[in-house]
């Protein structure tokens, strides 16, 4: 049997919030609902469960999604229309800008529970055959 990941639990002030955020700047959907969780769902079948927790037990993260050139163009335009802070790197010493690395281009940004979310479109060391 392939191991695969199905789903992960991203914590966050509001659940609501947080996933329509997320939703919203990559052109996804929320596809459930239940408990405490709302699920987006990834085109590669894994969710992220957004669920609602204590500020002060919220533990920052870091999300690294391989995206398009298509999808990054998308979702950094959102970026910059939403006034959003964004960084070339993840210490977030080079405001406002992008990266390119391997051939690809990467942003790095917060969501609104202060996760770490980065975008890039070549994955690190560059495309393997």
């Amino acid at each position: 049997m392939s191991v695969e990941l199905n789903h992960t639990i991203v914590h966050a002030r509001d659940n609501r919030e947080s996933a329509q955020f997320f939703a919203d700047l990559l052109g996804l959907e929320i596809t459930a609902e239940w408990g405490p969780f709302i699920a987006v769902g990834l085109s590669n079948g894994v969710t992220l469960d957004f669920a609602t927790i204590p500020a002060e037990h919220i533990a920052m993260q870091h999300y690294a999604f391989l995206v398009s050139e298509e999808e990054f163009d998308a979702a950094y335009a959102r970026i910059r229309e939403r006034g959003i802070e964004h960084y070339a790197d993840p210490h977030r010493r080079q405001p406002g800008a992008i990266n390119h690395h391997d051939g690809g281009r990467g942003v790095y940004f917060m969501d609104p529970a202060g996760h770490a979310m980065e975008l890039i479109t070549v994955p690190y060391g560059g495309w393997t055959s």
